[in-house]
């Protein structure tokens, strides 16, 4: 657990984030982040016309600052920025990205560039919400990703280091509830050769925390095999209405620490782990969560696994099957 907290902690740092103190007694684990708030506005848009012609024409050190109202289109960005000049997009909830239809398109696509901020608005309206392809150390804050086809936010193409954090996710799978979730690392073995050169997708050492997810077609978070080393913690999950999955979160990565999320009305189990491919699915970390099923399953089924850690400090309550399928260890 101490390494992939050293790792969050360098990934906080990195992007911009500054540790908030906790009582040391109470975790072991590393502290959260701080939100990042936008600096005054470079360069101010109000169309969508423009606000494509602001990510083509970005330069490092840009503020992106998006009026109140609905830009309709899909919008790519592919200007990459640098650690001490991040480009920020930056938007009230009122700022609207509308895919303009749930069958085609990425609402916003982070397109291979690095130390991007993305904070406050909203996306809607589109197959995929949010998709970051082979980006590293950027931000995404404070979004509202609803009414998607697909998934809502989408780190693949051995994206690593990035941030997800604060972000209010609800209405997935609208299109197909299986491609439904809310937040997804990594790329399944079955799409290697599409997005990762047929090699495992190492989006690694991301770091997902106080999100709010709900009501989507499948799991709330998918950490997909090939993936190693991040953090999902102090996540409020609901998975009510959720017909394309089975849990809230899926690990089927390496040494993943998901710690301090709290969970409600699951169809079967609260957490699972998976080997879908041999030698991934363990090494995970499951300690302080809290798990109000409300179904038939388990609080944290650990299925076809070995290796992974469940901590008798999670809370089950509501869980037909019981605590779990494998003996939780005291601290």
């Amino acid at each position: 657990m101490n390494r992939v907290g050293g790792l969050a902690i360098s990934v906080l740092a990195a992007t911009g984030l500054h540790a908030t103190p906790r009582d040391a007694g109470a975790s072991s684990l590393p502290p959260p982040g701080d939100d990042i708030e936008c600096p005054t506005a470079t360069i101010e848009v109000g169309t969508a016309d423009e606000l494509q012609t602001a990510l083509d024409d970005a330069v490092p050190g840009d503020v992106i600052h998006m009026a109140d109202g609905t830009y309709v289109g899909t919008f790519v960005a592919a200007v990459t920025a640098e650690p001490d000049a991040p480009i920020f997009l930056c938007g009230s909830d009122a700022a609207v990205i509308d895919g303009d239809g749930i069958r085609g398109g990425y609402g916003f696509h982070l397109d291979g560039v690095s130390y991007w901020r993305v904070i406050g608005f909203t996306v809607r309206n589109a197959q995929k919400g949010l998709i970051v392809d082979r980006g590293q150390f950027n931000v995404i804050q404070r979004l509202t990703v609803t009414n998607v086809g697909d998934e809502a936010i989408h780190l693949r193409g051995f994206s690593s280091d990035n941030v997800v954090q604060s972000n209010s996710i609800r209405d997935t799978g609208l299109r197909r509830d299986k491609f439904g979730e809310g937040i997804y690392v990594g790329t399944a073995e079955s799409n290697w050769c599409e997005h990762s050169d047929c090699e495992p997708d190492q989006s690694d050492r991301n770091v997902i925390e106080f999100n709010t997810i709900s009501h989507t077609g499948a799991e709330s978070i998918d950490l997909k095999e090939g993936t190693t080393g991040g953090v999902v913690r102090f996540n409020n999950l609901d998975g009510d209405g959720m017909t394309g999955g089975d849990s809230w979160v899926d690990a089927k990565g390496n040494d993943w620490l998901i710690a301090d999320n709290h969970g409600v009305n699951s169809p079967m189990d609260g957490f699972q782990m998976h080997e879908i491919v041999e030698g991934w699915g363990t090494g995970n970390v499951f300690t302080g969560n809290t798990a109000d099923v409300n179904g038939p399953g388990l609080g944290f089924a650990a299925t076809n696994t070995d290796g992974n850690v469940i901590r008798c400090d999670n809370d089950v309550t509501n869980a037909d099957g019981g605590f779990s399928d494998q003996d939780c260890v005291e601290d």
